[in-house]
């Protein structure tokens, strides 16, 4: 049994991402799992330094002290496993763009995810043959309107329809999806804390899941860390990473305070280690309300005033 953490390569870790590390390492460790690190990296190759970031980001982790354990998983290392577990699913071609998508179906689920209204599975055979002559495919697994619920630690049952929501995109990459589903299977993760923004796709997941011969992990979504306009926390907020925050004075160890602070762990400014924050966790009793970050607080003259870990 494990938890995981599985950052994508995108930039670096903000404030909001690190917290939610620490919640899922300790919410692991409370429970006597192992704790596994992830690197979904199937999108890497949109973004020029993913190689570079992805090494930033495993150094970040050990930085606030986090362990996890085996060897990291790298989903570009995986494709043969998701070719292999859509292969036993019931499937179709799509052949919808997203705007056809977004006129055509009811509003977003709060990741932004849109249901998809089945367009192509009613789609004549000739018409399907126009658009493949001039369109490359998405591939859509067959739900046929299942529903399926969740138990998460803190938002309770979660109960959702499940659409025929997308396995492989029209560009051959593997939807996020299938491939956290797959991974989760293999690396033995029956816990999954992760960012309230996406308790929204649990369903199906969990649904993907048990079609694949698997159980659905349990479920832990943290509530997001925002900026103050209500927005997710974001790089082009300023001060929101280890590397912003090292010139105003803060190091690591520091910053691993201000995270537990917020999660109620600790006093502000006291010196904290994550087993010190183990002993003192129950996550039962943590913050539900978003964290609001402003990173103008985080000047180098509070950073000075603190104590040093």
């Amino acid at each position: 049994m494990h938890g995981r953490f599985a950052p994508s390569p995108t930039a670096a870790l903000h404030l909001g991402n690190l917290r939610t590390a620490v919640v899922a390492w300790l919410l692991a460790r409370r429970t006597g799992r192992g704790f596994r690190l992830r690197i979904e990296d199937l999108d890497a190759t949109r973004v020029a330094a993913a190689g570079e970031v992805s090494r930033l980001q495993l150094a970040d982790l050990a930085a606030i002290g986090l362990d996890f354990d085996g060897e990291v998983v790298w989903q570009s290392a995986r494709l043969d496993a998701y070719a292999a577990a859509v292969a036993g699913l019931d499937t179709y071609e799509c052949f919808c763009t997203r705007r056809e998508i977004a006129e055509a179906a009811s509003a977003p689920n709060g990741d932004g995810y849109r249901p998809y209204p089945g367009t192509c599975l009613r789609l004549p055979a000739r018409q399907r043959a126009v658009l493949a002559a001039t369109r490359r495919p998405a591939l859509r697994v067959r739900a046929e309107g299942a529903t399926s619920t969740v138990r998460d630690l803190w938002a309770g049952e979660v109960t959702g329809t499940v659409d025929d929501f997308v396995l492989v995109r029209n560009d051959g990459v593997p939807a996020y999806n299938l491939a956290v589903v797959v991974d989760d299977l293999a690396m033995d993760v029956d816990q999954v804390c992760r960012g309230d923004d996406l308790l929204s796709s649990s369903p199906r997941q969990a649904w993907l899941a048990g079609r694949l011969g698997g159980e659905p992990p349990g479920y832990a979504h943290v509530p997001l860390a925002l900026n103050r306009d209500g927005e997710r926390l974001a790089k082009r907020d300023g001060a929101v990473s280890l590397a912003d925050l090292a010139p105003h004075g803060w190091t690591p160890g520091q910053v691993l305070g201000l995270l537990a602070a917020s999660l109620g762990l600790c006093e502000p400014g006291e010196p904290v280690t994550p087993g010190l924050l183990l002993d003192r966790f129950d996550p039962l009793r943590l913050p539900r309300e978003p964290w609001v970050v402003d990173p103008t607080d985080y000047s180098e003259a509070e950073a000075n005033s603190r104590s040093t870990t």
